[in-house]
């Protein structure tokens, strides 16, 4: 695909060498991966991963700050002429899951592993920080490296915008991107989106009040299991009859608890499970009907009902001139580049910068060589496995869109 003919593009003079030179540090790229692999480590303080970049970036003209709250870092690459500033992302944590993978240099942590790539955004934005270091020289501006803890469920994104990851360089970045691999897409793809990429995700608790009783004489108690039970029905009836299908909602009950043994009817049922949306609107009007929906049929049972919405990350929405630039610079620094036809329903927080900042997120396949996309397992599986053949790809994407943004 060819991008749109209003960006102008970088020449190609100055793309021609990145992915050889990317190449060239795969190496480096490996060896930082599977170190960080083998230690994986969970949520906001992850110093042995920390540690593990700083030795990575040692020796390059990196201006390092560590994080207050967390253990995050954040690297600045000035450039040797002025200009504005632009940031990178690579998000560090692992998830809570003992690997089953068999891979030489599988997790040594017990009930801890990298099944998300993680590992391979910090290897990869590393090496473009090395990369780019030694094109200082071609920047009119500065490059923010962001190294991020917490994105598996802990706003680890919002933690370093609130220490001022946005405006490390000195003033506020003016275009973001980040990269994240997928294991059942061809290796060295890159595909992103214009607009809503990924969905918010909100979680829900719903408590129904009954009162417990004898299970021979139902009617001597008020049930809360029947009532639980319609509102599981009646949330999918909620979002087919209230929420446009061109701007849709996912709601999923994935837990229902209630009881003790068999002849018990208990006082209580508990209803938990997500809500995934494609805009903020949307998003607004489920949180706002769920509970109104569940009030309303445990007040028709004689129930009480607490329903209670968590917020977690907001929609992840690409600029949408910033995504069609990146699928024009994967095409001439790679070759190739895909368009998505429609947003997946998973969520990044890397929404977060995406709120405050024009700029784009994007894909990166990784099925391993030997697996075929269709059966390879996926991000979040305890066997999932990540091609490290995509990684030089990666590298030079980080480095193309620097150079691009920041070119003299």
């Amino acid at each position: 695909m060819t991008g749109p003919t209003e960006l102008p593009p970088l020449p190609d003079t100055r793309l021609a060498a990145l992915r050889s030179e990317a190449d060239a540090l795969q190496p480096a790229t490996v060896a930082l991966r599977r170190e960080i692999h083998r230690k994986p480590e969970q949520g906001l303080h992850l110093p042995r991963t920390q540690a593990a970049i700083r030795r990575a970036l040692d020796g390059l003209p990196l201006e390092i700050t560590e994080g207050k709250a967390t253990t995050a870092l954040t690297a600045v690459l000035r450039g040797e002429q002025d200009g504005p500033s632009i940031l990178l992302r690579g998000d560090m944590d692992a998830l809570p899951l003992q690997e089953d993978t068999g891979l030489e240099f599988a997790s040594e942590v017990d009930a801890t592993m990298h099944a998300c790539g993680h590992d391979g955004h910090v290897a990869m934005l590393a090496s473009a920080a090395r990369l780019l270091s030694a094109r200082r020289h071609e920047l009119a501006g500065s490059v923010v490296f962001m190294f991020q803890p917490g994105e598996e469920g802990y706003h680890g994104a919002r933690h370093m915008i609130h220490e001022g990851v946005l405006d490390a360089a000195g003033s506020r970045v003016e275009r973001a991107f980040g990269i994240h691999l997928l294991s059942h897409v061809e290796s060295g793809l890159i595909t992103t989106r214009p607009g809503p990429l990924m969905a918010s995700n909100d979680t829900f608790t719903v408590q129904v009040i009954g009162r417990g009783g004898h299970g021979s004489s139902p009617h001597n108690a008020i049930d809360p299991v029947p009532a639980a039970a319609a509102m599981v029905g009646a949330l999918q009836t909620m979002v087919t009859r209230r929420i446009s299908v061109f701007d849709p909602a996912v709601v999923s009950v994935t837990r229902i608890a209630a009881g003790t043994t068999t002849n018990i009817i208990p006082e209580t049922a508990e209803l938990t499970g997500t809500i995934r949306t494609l805009s903020e609107a949307t998003r607004a009007q489920v949180k706002a009907d769920l509970p109104a929906v569940c009030e309303a049929i445990g007040q028709a049972h004689g129930c009480r009902v607490l329903a209670d919405v968590e917020p977690g990350y907001p929609v992840t929405v690409n600029d949408p001139d910033q995504a069609l630039r990146v699928l024009d610079l994967a095409q001439r620094v790679l070759g190739r580049a895909e368009l998505m036809a429609d947003p997946i329903m998973g969520a990044e927080d890397f929404s977060y910068v995406l709120q405050r900042v024009p700029g784009a997120f994007a894909f990166l396949g990784a099925c391993p060589p030997d697996v075929d996309p269709a059966e390879a397992p996926t991000n979040h599986s305890n066997r999932v496995r990540h091609d490290e053949g995509a990684f030089p790809a990666g590298v030079a994407m980080y480095a193309a869109f620097a150079l691009d943004a920041l070119a003299g």
